[in-house]
């Protein structure tokens, strides 16, 4: 991913912390010689050394992503930048946070592994509901998805949040966003500009 040097995150542990909080992610892989992406929740597993998540068992990426190097794209928010909310000269732009992870997929169809793997998305999900929703899937519903578990390569983050900015503009731009209700990038950049 191309990445101007002020906007990238390569602090391992930063990188994890936004994938868990973002874990809806696209999981793109080559299949019949074109690029094919799947958009699906996943979870941070191993410590961070892989991710895990599962396909339904009629997905055409099944047919080729076992043991394929595949990448999986991660977006947080993002907002229109307009060179008015500047105090210098500017251009229009966009302020975002992505992360892209590489790594080898291996699937799985244990049936003990699956139902371990739906139970943890579900407790994830369903964390802080009043009456949280317990899954109880058969062997039958069980064999109608597979899991993928992916083994990391490699993580790299852009978090383009007007850092190459002075200070004054980047507050101005905080204080516009906050104003036309884009609250989740407004914090992303205080967040990130006040580290």
């Amino acid at each position: 991913m191309y990445t101007p040097k002020h906007f990238a995150v390569s602090d391992h542990e930063e990188l994890l912390r936004f994938v868990r909080n973002n874990a809806f992610g696209q999981l793109t892989s080559s299949c019949n010689n074109r690029p094919e992406a799947s958009h699906l929740p996943f979870l941070v597993a191993q410590g961070g050394e892989r991710l895990l998540c599962h396909l339904a068992r009629q997905n055409p990426q099944l047919n080729t992503i076992d043991g394929q190097q595949v990448l999986v794209i991660f977006s947080g928010p993002h907002a229109y930048i307009s060179p008015r909310w500047y105090t210098s000269p500017g251009v229009p732009t966009w302020n975002y946070q992505t992360v892209h992870v590489y790594g080898v997929a291996r699937t799985f169809t244990d049936d003990e592994r699956l139902m371990s793997l739906v139970n943890e998305l579900s407790e994830k999900y369903e964390a802080g509901a009043d009456a949280p929703w317990r899954p109880e899937y058969s062997p039958k519903l069980l064999r109608a998805i597979v899991g993928v578990e992916i083994e990391i390569t490699e993580m790299q983050g852009t978090y383009k949040l007007s850092q190459n900015r002075p200070q004054q503009d980047r507050q101005q731009v905080v204080d516009a966003l906050t104003a036309e209700g884009e609250i989740a990038m407004a914090q992303a950049m205080q967040r990130w500009n006040n580290a």
